[in-house]
Protein backbone atom coordinates (compact mmCIF):
# COMPACT_ATOMS: atom_id res chain seq x y z
CA UNK A 1 0.00 0.00 0.00
CA UNK A 2 3.03 2.16 -0.49
CA UNK A 3 2.31 5.67 -1.63
CA UNK A 4 -0.49 6.46 0.80
CA UNK A 5 0.99 9.61 2.26
CA UNK A 6 -2.10 11.74 2.78
CA UNK A 7 -0.99 12.85 6.25
CA UNK A 8 2.48 13.60 4.94
CA UNK A 9 0.96 15.65 2.13
CA UNK A 10 -1.35 17.51 4.48
CA UNK A 11 1.66 18.56 6.50
CA UNK A 12 3.38 19.81 3.37
CA UNK A 13 0.51 21.53 1.60
CA UNK A 14 -1.09 22.84 4.79
CA UNK A 15 1.90 23.81 6.85
CA UNK A 16 -0.19 26.69 8.19
CA UNK A 17 -2.82 24.19 9.35
CA UNK A 18 -3.85 26.46 12.21
CA UNK A 19 -5.19 28.97 9.70
CA UNK A 20 -7.63 26.36 8.40
CA UNK A 21 -8.50 24.79 11.73
CA UNK A 22 -11.78 26.69 12.08
CA UNK A 23 -12.85 25.49 8.62
CA UNK A 24 -11.89 21.92 9.52
CA UNK A 25 -13.93 22.11 12.73
CA UNK A 26 -16.92 23.40 10.75
CA UNK A 27 -16.74 20.41 8.41
CA UNK A 28 -16.44 17.96 11.30
CA UNK A 29 -19.35 19.66 13.08
CA UNK A 30 -21.45 19.03 10.00
CA UNK A 31 -20.43 15.36 10.06
CA UNK A 32 -21.35 15.06 13.74
CA UNK A 33 -24.81 16.50 13.10
CA UNK A 34 -25.43 14.20 10.14
CA UNK A 35 -24.18 11.16 12.08
CA UNK A 36 -26.69 11.84 14.86
CA UNK A 37 -29.58 12.48 12.46
CA UNK A 38 -28.85 9.42 10.31
CA UNK A 39 -28.46 7.39 13.50
CA UNK A 40 -32.06 8.08 14.44
CA UNK A 41 -31.25 11.03 16.69
CA UNK A 42 -28.96 8.96 18.92
CA UNK A 43 -26.20 11.19 20.31
CA UNK A 44 -24.53 8.41 22.31
CA UNK A 45 -21.51 7.02 20.41
CA UNK A 46 -21.80 3.67 22.19
CA UNK A 47 -25.11 3.16 20.38
CA UNK A 48 -24.23 4.97 17.14
CA UNK A 49 -21.15 3.56 15.41
CA UNK A 50 -21.00 6.25 12.74
CA UNK A 51 -21.04 8.94 15.42
CA UNK A 52 -18.24 7.12 17.26
CA UNK A 53 -16.18 7.20 14.06
CA UNK A 54 -16.69 10.95 13.61
CA UNK A 55 -15.86 11.66 17.26
CA UNK A 56 -12.58 9.78 16.84
CA UNK A 57 -11.87 11.93 13.78
CA UNK A 58 -12.76 15.10 15.71
CA UNK A 59 -10.43 14.23 18.59
CA UNK A 60 -7.58 13.46 16.18
CA UNK A 61 -8.12 16.95 14.71
CA UNK A 62 -7.88 18.41 18.25
CA UNK A 63 -11.46 19.62 18.18
CA UNK A 64 -12.30 20.78 21.75
CA UNK A 65 -14.68 18.56 23.72
CA UNK A 66 -16.96 21.57 24.30
CA UNK A 67 -17.35 21.99 20.53
CA UNK A 68 -18.20 18.32 20.12
CA UNK A 69 -20.72 18.50 22.95
CA UNK A 70 -22.44 21.56 21.45
CA UNK A 71 -22.74 19.83 18.07
CA UNK A 72 -24.33 16.77 19.65
CA UNK A 73 -26.77 18.90 21.63
CA UNK A 74 -27.71 20.81 18.49
CA UNK A 75 -28.18 17.62 16.48
CA UNK A 76 -30.31 15.88 19.08
CA UNK A 77 -32.33 18.97 20.01
CA UNK A 78 -35.56 20.28 18.53
CA UNK A 79 -35.19 20.73 14.79
CA UNK A 80 -31.88 18.90 14.80
CA UNK A 81 -29.95 21.60 12.99
CA UNK A 82 -29.67 21.93 9.24
CA UNK A 83 -30.84 19.34 6.75
CA UNK A 84 -27.66 18.09 5.10
CA UNK A 85 -27.39 15.18 2.72
CA UNK A 86 -24.25 13.30 1.73
CA UNK A 87 -23.49 13.22 -2.01
CA UNK A 88 -20.36 11.71 -3.55
CA UNK A 89 -18.97 12.91 -6.87
CA UNK A 90 -16.41 11.12 -9.03
CA UNK A 91 -14.29 12.29 -11.90
CA UNK A 92 -10.84 12.76 -13.36
CA UNK A 93 -8.31 15.43 -12.59
CA UNK A 94 -5.56 16.63 -14.93
CA UNK A 95 -3.52 13.80 -16.41
CA UNK A 96 -6.30 11.30 -15.70
CA UNK A 97 -5.90 11.28 -11.91
CA UNK A 98 -8.90 9.55 -10.30
CA UNK A 99 -10.79 11.81 -7.88
CA UNK A 100 -13.60 11.14 -5.40
CA UNK A 101 -15.24 14.08 -3.63
CA UNK A 102 -17.47 13.54 -0.62
CA UNK A 103 -19.84 16.42 0.08
CA UNK A 104 -22.49 17.33 2.63
CA UNK A 105 -24.93 19.88 1.34
CA UNK A 106 -28.28 21.52 1.97
CA UNK A 107 -28.57 22.42 -1.73
CA UNK A 108 -27.65 19.65 -4.17
CA UNK A 109 -28.06 21.88 -7.25
CA UNK A 110 -25.55 24.39 -5.92
CA UNK A 111 -23.07 21.66 -5.04
CA UNK A 112 -23.41 19.83 -8.37
CA UNK A 113 -22.75 23.08 -10.23
CA UNK A 114 -19.72 23.85 -8.07
CA UNK A 115 -18.24 20.37 -8.57
CA UNK A 116 -18.60 20.57 -12.35
CA UNK A 117 -17.06 24.04 -12.36
CA UNK A 118 -14.08 22.98 -10.22
CA UNK A 119 -13.29 19.97 -12.40
CA UNK A 120 -13.68 21.92 -15.66
CA UNK A 121 -11.62 24.90 -14.50
CA UNK A 122 -8.59 22.85 -13.53
CA UNK A 123 -8.22 20.43 -16.41
CA UNK A 124 -10.46 17.62 -15.23
CA UNK A 125 -13.97 16.39 -15.86
CA UNK A 126 -16.83 15.27 -13.65
CA UNK A 127 -17.80 11.67 -14.36
CA UNK A 128 -20.67 9.33 -13.62
CA UNK A 129 -21.13 7.59 -10.29
CA UNK A 130 -18.82 4.58 -10.12
CA UNK A 131 -16.42 5.77 -12.83
CA UNK A 132 -13.40 5.72 -10.49
CA UNK A 133 -14.58 4.34 -7.12
CA UNK A 134 -13.99 0.77 -8.34
CA UNK A 135 -10.25 1.50 -8.11
CA UNK A 136 -10.41 2.54 -4.44
CA UNK A 137 -10.94 0.51 -1.26
CA UNK A 138 -12.88 1.82 1.71
CA UNK A 139 -10.67 1.49 4.78
CA UNK A 140 -10.28 2.81 8.28
CA UNK A 141 -7.06 4.83 8.42
CA UNK A 142 -5.31 5.79 11.66
CA UNK A 143 -2.15 7.90 11.50
CA UNK A 144 0.28 8.16 14.41
CA UNK A 145 2.73 11.04 14.22
CA UNK A 146 6.32 9.95 14.85
CA UNK A 147 8.16 13.09 13.77
CA UNK A 148 10.02 13.18 17.10
CA UNK A 149 10.91 9.48 16.90
CA UNK A 150 9.14 8.66 20.17
CA UNK A 151 7.74 5.35 18.94
CA UNK A 152 9.49 2.11 18.02
CA UNK A 153 8.25 0.80 14.66
CA UNK A 154 8.12 -2.88 15.66
CA UNK A 155 6.27 -2.10 18.89
CA UNK A 156 3.65 0.02 17.13
CA UNK A 157 3.19 -2.61 14.42
CA UNK A 158 2.70 -5.42 16.96
CA UNK A 159 0.30 -3.30 19.02
CA UNK A 160 -1.69 -2.41 15.89
CA UNK A 161 -1.99 -6.02 14.79
CA UNK A 162 -2.89 -7.14 18.31
CA UNK A 163 -5.67 -4.53 18.30
CA UNK A 164 -7.14 -5.94 15.09
CA UNK A 165 -5.55 -3.85 12.33
CA UNK A 166 -5.40 -5.25 8.78
CA UNK A 167 -2.21 -3.56 7.64
CA UNK A 168 0.58 -1.29 8.82
CA UNK A 169 2.82 1.13 6.96
CA UNK A 170 5.84 2.98 8.33
CA UNK A 171 7.01 6.24 6.82
CA UNK A 172 9.80 8.50 7.89
CA UNK A 173 7.71 10.62 10.25
CA UNK A 174 4.50 8.67 10.82
CA UNK A 175 2.86 5.27 11.02
CA UNK A 176 -0.32 4.49 9.11
CA UNK A 177 -2.62 1.76 10.37
CA UNK A 178 -5.35 0.32 8.14
CA UNK A 179 -8.50 -1.42 9.34
CA UNK A 180 -11.68 -2.86 7.96
CA UNK A 181 -14.25 -0.02 8.15
CA UNK A 182 -16.42 -2.12 10.47
CA UNK A 183 -13.47 -2.62 12.84
CA UNK A 184 -12.32 1.01 12.84
CA UNK A 185 -13.89 2.05 16.15
CA UNK A 186 -12.74 -1.07 17.99
CA UNK A 187 -9.16 -0.75 16.74
CA UNK A 188 -9.04 2.99 17.51
CA UNK A 189 -10.40 2.41 21.03
CA UNK A 190 -7.94 -0.43 21.69
CA UNK A 191 -4.97 1.67 20.55
CA UNK A 192 -6.20 4.63 22.61
CA UNK A 193 -6.24 2.35 25.66
CA UNK A 194 -2.58 1.62 24.90
CA UNK A 195 -1.98 5.39 25.17
CA UNK A 196 -1.59 6.08 21.45
CA UNK A 197 -2.98 9.31 20.01
CA UNK A 198 -3.75 9.97 16.38
CA UNK A 199 -2.72 12.74 14.00
CA UNK A 200 -5.55 11.68 11.70
CA UNK A 201 -8.32 9.12 12.12
CA UNK A 202 -11.15 8.48 9.68
CA UNK A 203 -12.71 6.21 7.11
CA UNK A 204 -11.03 6.87 3.76
CA UNK A 205 -11.18 5.77 0.15
CA UNK A 206 -7.67 4.38 -0.40
CA UNK A 207 -6.43 3.99 -4.00
CA UNK A 208 -5.44 0.53 -5.19
CA UNK A 209 -2.86 2.09 -7.48
CA UNK A 210 -1.24 5.50 -7.71
CA UNK A 211 -0.56 7.70 -10.71
CA UNK A 212 2.36 10.03 -11.24
CA UNK A 213 2.02 13.34 -13.02
CA UNK A 214 5.01 14.13 -15.21
CA UNK A 215 3.85 17.46 -16.61
CA UNK A 216 4.55 20.54 -14.49
CA UNK A 217 1.32 22.04 -15.80
CA UNK A 218 -0.69 19.00 -14.67
CA UNK A 219 0.95 19.12 -11.24
CA UNK A 220 0.04 22.79 -10.77
CA UNK A 221 -3.53 22.21 -11.97
CA UNK A 222 -3.95 19.23 -9.64
CA UNK A 223 -2.67 21.23 -6.69
CA UNK A 224 -5.15 23.99 -7.49
CA UNK A 225 -8.01 21.51 -7.92
CA UNK A 226 -7.32 20.00 -4.49
CA UNK A 227 -7.01 23.43 -2.91
CA UNK A 228 -10.28 24.77 -4.32
CA UNK A 229 -12.11 21.56 -3.38
CA UNK A 230 -10.82 21.73 0.19
CA UNK A 231 -11.87 25.38 0.44
CA UNK A 232 -15.40 24.60 -0.74
CA UNK A 233 -17.74 24.63 2.27
CA UNK A 234 -19.77 21.73 0.85
CA UNK A 235 -16.75 19.42 0.49
CA UNK A 236 -16.00 17.10 3.40
CA UNK A 237 -13.26 14.95 1.87
CA UNK A 238 -11.38 14.61 -1.39
CA UNK A 239 -9.67 11.33 -2.25
CA UNK A 240 -7.37 10.83 -5.23
CA UNK A 241 -4.68 8.52 -6.59
CA UNK A 242 -2.07 11.16 -7.41
CA UNK A 243 1.29 9.92 -6.19
CA UNK A 244 2.85 13.04 -4.73
CA UNK A 245 6.55 13.30 -4.03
Amino acid sequence: MSGHSKWHNIQKTKGAQDAKRAAAFTKIAKELIVAVKEGGGIADPTNNSRLATVITKAKAANMPNDNIKRCLEKASGAGGGDNYETITYEGYGPGGVAVIVETMTDNRNRTAGSMRHHFDKFGGNLGASGCVSWSFDKKGVLVIDNEDGDYDEDTVMMDAMDCGADDFEAEEDCFTIYTDPDDFNAVADALTEKKYSFASAQIEMVPQNYQKLESEEHIKLMEKLIEIMEDDDDVQNIWHNWEQE
